[in-house]
């Protein structure tokens, strides 16, 4: 379906015309090269006494210097060390990530995901760079992925917010209340950062936070009251047209132009104004489908 409405955004219209755009179940793909990357690492640990994952994190000194693999490998560092904490953690994100696919759709999924790990890589290049390229200044990974991630949860808690979720397997929680505690949480930690003088640590939030902000701005527009309505102006006008009408011709409020029956000789006759005439031309129902469009030369 092609979005030919401009109430659509750009984020839309080009979904709409790339359905394809993307890789479908892209969350599976993600958890299970966490979960490859864990075993991996651990097989490594065992054997050679390695810790081969080093080669994978997000250190800007080293990508600027050639290790450009960096810049993605990152995403598939796992978010625990601990079995059982990775596993019920890829769970959570790949089932809140199904979700939010099955509701906009693989391309715009695709695209809310990329535009947070540009975002992200671009952040995190420009704080390194700032940092100093004589020192290493490694983002910490489980962050980096954590707000990427935690950006997925609150786009789906803004769009079903009254839905329960089980804290712990066992407290029903709403979603809306459970993505404004993480909110919170972040803040407390942006604030500890800043009052410990790490303010470049302060700043990781920022992409993904910005990310959820772009991919959900119709929403919130409407909620706060910034968006305006468009409307056809003459939809609008209708009525107008109608009290001018009855001025003009007292007694009567609607006359077909096409047979000058008016609403006194039918009263239940429905009228309608035609949008595709030039100007306000009123027309009963045997007519209203069934004229001449008149246009104005």
């Amino acid at each position: 379906m092609i979005y030919r409405n401009n109430r659509y955004g750009p984020i839309d219209r080009f979904c709409a015309k790339h359905p394809r755009f993307g890789i479908p179940n892209l969350m599976k793909v993600i958890v299970f090269g966490q979960i490859a990357v864990f075993v991996l690492n651990l097989m490594g640990e065992l054997l050679f006494r390695s810790v081969w994952m080093n080669y994978l994190l997000f250190v800007p000194t080293l990508i600027f210097q050639g290790e450009v693999w960096r810049l993605v490998t990152w995403i598939f560092i796992p978010s625990s060390t601990n079995p059982f904490y990775l596993l019920l953690g890829c769970y959570f994100y790949y089932w809140i990530a199904s979700m939010l696919e099955r509701e906009w759709g693989t391309a715009k999924f695709n695209l809310f995901y990329l535009s947070g790990a540009v975002l992200s890589v671009v952040l995190g290049l420009v704080l390194g760079y700032f940092q100093g390229t004589y020192s290493i200044f490694i983002i910490p990974v489980s962050d980096l992925a954590y707000y990427l991630n935690l950006s997925i949860f609150l786009v789906l808690a803004t769009l079903y917010g009254e839905i329960q979720v089980l804290l712990f397997f066992v407290i029903p929680v709403k979603m809306k209340w459970m993505a404004l505690i993480d909110v919170v949480l972040v803040l407390v930690r942006v604030v500890q950062y800043a009052q410990q003088g790490l303010w470049l640590l302060a700043l990781v939030p920022l992409a993904s936070f910005l990310n959820y902000f772009i991919f959900t701005w119709s929403f919130w527009s409407t909620k706060l009251g910034l968006a305006r309505s468009r409307h056809n102006p003459k939809v609008v006008n209708f009525k107008k047209a109608q009290k001018q009408q009855a001025k003009a011709n007292p007694g009567y409020r609607h006359k077909c132009a096409v047979c000058g029956i008016t609403d006194l000789d039918d009263p239940d006759m429905e009228f309608r104004y035609c949008s595709k005439c030039d100007g306000y031309y009123c027309y009963c129902a045997n007519h209203i489908n069934n004229h001449v469009h008149i246009h104005q030369d």
